[in-house]
C-alpha cells in the first residue's frame, strides 16, 4: 500500500490532477439498436413502469433509450435532462473525493479517523441489550478511513437524528456532516471495527467529514470544485432549484397488473427538497440527471479521465482504490463508496445503485457502461430480468456502424 501511495503521489506531481486544455468530448456513435426499449416496452405500455432511461455503451458505440413519462399525470416525456434523486449512488462521489486526497498524499486510507476527528478516539460497542439494559464494551480496533468507506466500521445505516419517521428527517435531513460524525462517535457501534460489514450511510458521511477537515472546505463545496464542475456536471446538486424540480422524474409505486401509483415523497427524502432542512449527505442525497451521471461514470470507465479531456484521477488510483475491493477478502466486494469485485478481471464491473432503482456500473477493461434510471418507491421490479438480458444482448452483439442505418447482430 505504501508503494502504491508513493507511485500515486509522484504521478499526481508529474501530471497534475487535470488536463490543462480540456478537449471536445469523445464522439459517440449511435448503435441504432433497441435492445432495452424492446425488452421493457410492455411494462411501460401497461403503466406498471411509468418511465425509464437506459444508456448502454461499449467502446464508442451507445444505445440510448428514453421511454415513457417523467410525470404520468402531466404526460411529460422522460428525458436525459430531467433531475432525479440518485440516493446511494452519492457514495461513489465521496469515494472519488477521498481517492483524490490519497493520490495527493494528504490522506491515508488506513489513517485513524481520530487523527482528523478526535471524538473517534474512543468507541463503544453495543454488546448486549435487554428491555431495561444496554451493555457496552470498549472497541479495541482503531476505526480507519478505509473502514468508513467500505462499510466495515460498525455503524448503523443512519444516526438517530436522521430518522425517516420524523418530519424533516431522512438522509438529507436532520444534521450536517460534521454533526452527523459527532453523533455517530458518541453513539454505540454494532461490532468491532473491521471485523464485519454493515451497509451504512453514516460511515460514508464520516469519511466526508474527514475530507472537509483535511481540505478546510465543506465536503459538498470540495466535490463541486474538484469533480462536478471539472466534469461539466452542471445539473448535479444537493439543492435543486424550483425550476429544476418542475422537470423532476416523479416517484411511483409498482402494483402488479395495474398502472403504478404516484408517490409524492419518501420518508428518507422529504419535500421541500431545497429548503433549510436539507443538508448535504455523502451517503445519499445528490440530485443529478442521466446526462450528468453519464459524465461521472464515463470518467471512472476511462480510469479518471473525463470525456471532456479533464483528468480527475490518475489511472492507478482508479484501478487500485476504486475498481477493486478494499475489504478483507472474506467480506465481499466493496471499495471506496462503490460496489467492486474481489479480483480485477476482464469481466469485472464496478459502480453503484440507488434506493429508487437507479444504477450505473462500468467495465474499464472493455470500455463498457450500463446506466439505468427510474424512480421507484419499492416493490417488485419484474422488468429487471428482461433488462439484464437486453443489456447482455447489446454487449454480445456485433454492431455495424459503417452505414447510416445501424443494425445489431447478436452472436
Amino acid at each position: 500500500m505504501r508503494k502504491l501511495l508513493l507511485i500515486l503521489a509522484a504521478s499526481a506531481l508529474m501530471l497534475g490532477c487535470r488536463a490543462t486544455k480540456p478537449v471536445e468530448e469523445n464522439p459517440v456513435v449511435d448503435s441504432g439498436t433497441t435492445f432495452v426499449h424492446d425488452a421493457i416496452a410492455p411494462y411501460v405500455e401497461r403503466g406498471e413502469l411509468p418511465g425509464a432511461i437506459s444508456i448502454l455503451y461499449k467502446d464508442g458505440v451507445q444505445e440510448t433509450c428514453c421511454i415513457g413519462f417523467a410525470d404520468v399525470a402531466a404526460e411529460r416525456p422522460i428525458t436525459l435532462d430531467d433531475p432525479y434523486m440518485q440516493c446511494s449512488q452519492t457514495k461513489g462521489f465521496c469515494g472519488v473525493t477521498v481517492a483524490k486526497l490519497v493520490e495527493e498524499g494528504k490522506l491515508g486510507l488506513d489513517d485513524p479517523v481520530s487523527k482528523y476527528l478526535p471524538e473517534f478516539k474512543e468507541l463503544w460497542i453495543l454488546s448486549d441489550q435487554t428491555e431495561d439494559t444496554k451493555v457496552l464494551k470498549k472497541a479495541k480496533n482503531e476505526l480507519t478511513v478505509r473502514m468508513c468507506l467500505n462499510h466495515t466500521g460498525g455503524f448503523p445505516f443512519e444516526i438517530s437524528a436522521k430518522r425517516s419517521d420524523v418530519r424533516g428527517g431522512g438522509w438529507s435531513g436532520g444534521a450536517p456532516l460534521r454533526q452527523t460524525a459527532t453523533i455517530a462517535a458518541s453513539s454505540p457501534i454494532l461490532f468491532e471495527p473491521g471485523t464485519k460489514d454493515q451497509y451504512s450511510n453514516t460511515g460514508i458521511d464520516i469519511a466526508a467529514a474527514v475530507v472537509a477537515e483535511v481540505t478546510g472546505m465543506k465536503w459538498e463545496d470540495y466535490l463541486k470544485q474538484e469533480v462536478l464542475d471539472p466534469l461539466g456536471m452542471t445539473s448535479s446538486t444537493f439543492w435543486p432549484t424550483d425550476e429544476q424540480l418542475t422537470r423532476q422524474i416523479e416517484m411511483y409505486q409498482y402494483i402488479e397488473g395495474k398502472p403504478a401509483r404516484y408517490v409524492s415523497e419518501n420518508g428518507n427524502q422529504q419535500r421541500p427538497y431545497n429548503d433549510s432542512h436539507v443538508f448535504a449527505s455523502a451517503g445519499a442525497g445528490l440530485w443529478t440527471t442521466a446526462r450528468d451521471q453519464l459524465k461521472f461514470y464515463k470518467m471512472l470507465m476511462n480510469l479518471g479521465l473525463g470525456d471532456n479531456g479533464v483528468r480527475i484521477l490518475q489511472e492507478e488510483t482508479v484501478k487500485n482504490l476504486l475498481a477493486v475491493t478494499s475489504r478483507p477478502q472474506e467480506m465481499g466486494g466493496y471499495s471506496l463508496g462503490l460496489s467492486a469485485p474481489k479480483e480485477d478481471t476482464e469481466d469485472a464491473w464496478f459502480g453503484h445503485g440507488g434506493a429508487w432503482g437507479t444504477n450505473c456500473s462500468v467495465n474499464w477493461h472493455k470500455k463498457q457502461l450500463k446506466l439505468w434510471v427510474i424512480q421507484s418507491n419499492g416493490g417488485p421490479q419484474p422488468w429487471n430480468d428482461p433488462l439484464a438480458k437486453a443489456q447482455q444482448a447489446f454487449f454480445d452483439s456485433e454492431i455495424d456502424t459503417s452505414v447510416n442505418a445501424y443494425t445489431g447482430r447478436t452472436e
